[in-house]
């Protein structure tokens, strides 16, 4: 029997229509944080989870679907979550005519925040002061951000969650202040600034 093996030159695509080639991260701080090798289907099974900074490996793409499922009306439903990441993709192709990856990773890149504060207490006394986010962070931030907006856009709204996923992903990508992301991540700048 001939033993079954991929063909060169055949390119492997999310959900068998988006390629990830040409698809790359423009902030050299994130570049490492964000994975882009290519799957057919975003779901490692959580192979990442026993070694430190594995996540980092974990495909960019599927890292936002695990964001969806955080706790509410989506926890733990990966297969309800992959649909709505695929109508959500279709909406941002229809939209926009570009690669639903790309406008994920720009979104990605203009939702992390490079500055924090944390909490210190020196004397009894307890102040803020401002810290740089490590690259892993900033992207774990942006993400959560960008599917609390979704989720919060699609509460008490006529909307699905995947059109508000939709816009939220193409207002962050094209770094509009009408996205909860992008909003958040200047409010957090601009804390951080106030207490250097």
């Amino acid at each position: 029997m001939k033993s079954l093996s991929r063909k060169q030159g055949t390119d492997i695509k999310l959900f068998g229509r988006w390629s990830f080639q040409g698809v790359e991260a423009n902030d050299p701080g994130l570049r490492r944080c964000m994975s882009l090798k290519p799957v057919a289907i975003p779901h490692s099974m959580g192979r990442h989870e026993h070694k430190r900074f594995r996540k980092a490996d974990v495909d960019i793409v599927e890292r936002l679907l695990n964001n969806i499922m955080r706790p509410g009306k989506n926890a733990g439903k990966k297969t309800k979550a992959i649909s709505i990441l695929k109508n959500s993709f279709e909406l941002i192709n229809i939209r926009t005519g570009r690669n639903p990856i790309e406008v994920l990773v720009r979104a990605v890149e203009n939702s992390a925040p490079c500055e924090d504060t944390t909490r210190l207490s020196y004397g009894g006394i307890a102040y803020r002061l401002s810290v740089d986010v490590a690259p892993l962070r900033r992207v774990d931030l942006a993400l959560r951000n960008l599917c609390n907006g979704a989720r919060q856009a699609s509460i008490n709204n006529p909307r699905s969650i995947e059109e508000c996923l939709a816009e939220e992903l193409i207002l962050a990508s094209n770094h509009d202040m009408k996205s909860n992301a992008v909003s958040k991540r200047h409010e957090i700048e601009r804390i951080a600034k106030a207490s250097r």
